[in-house]
């Protein structure tokens, strides 16, 4: 099963427990962003105007040699949150906006259930000056 097949049909964590399948698909997103440099890498193509962003101007931000940062390249790629095209002797990278939306969705708690923390007390009723 494709990674956003899996978190296309998992619903947010509030509303129903993941499976198992959907639990490791979700899980292998989340490893890959656990990496600061992969994270880094995300970011930097995230904030990029018009979206995308050369390899060369990847491997440019960072002192590390070119196969490591291709490996960090292709472990986004396959978890679904970057995708590349090859013009000529670059590739150029941008984000998968449906991966990082189903990952936002998957957090999301709904409007009308207040969060609440560890002591038990919900975040509106913290909020309330005593």
């Amino acid at each position: 099963m494709e990674l956003l097949e899996i978190l296309e049909c998992s619903p947010p964590l509030t509303r129903e427990p993941l499976d198992a399948g959907q639990a490791a698909g979700v899980a292998r997103v989340f490893k890959a962003l656990g990496d600061p440099v992969r994270l880094r890498i995300l970011s930097i193509v995230a904030s990029r105007a018009g979206g995308e962003v050369c390899v060369c101007d990847i491997t440019d931000a960072f002192e590390l040699s070119q196969p490591t940062i291709s490996h960090h390249l292709k472990v986004l790629k396959e978890v679904g949150l970057l995708t590349s095209e090859r013009r000529a002797s670059w590739v150029y990278y941008r984000l998968v906006p449906e991966t990082l939306g189903e990952l936002s969705a998957l957090l999301t708690l709904p409007a009308s259930e207040p969060a609440v923390g560890a002591a038990g007390v919900t975040a509106a009723a913290a909020a309330v000056p005593r």
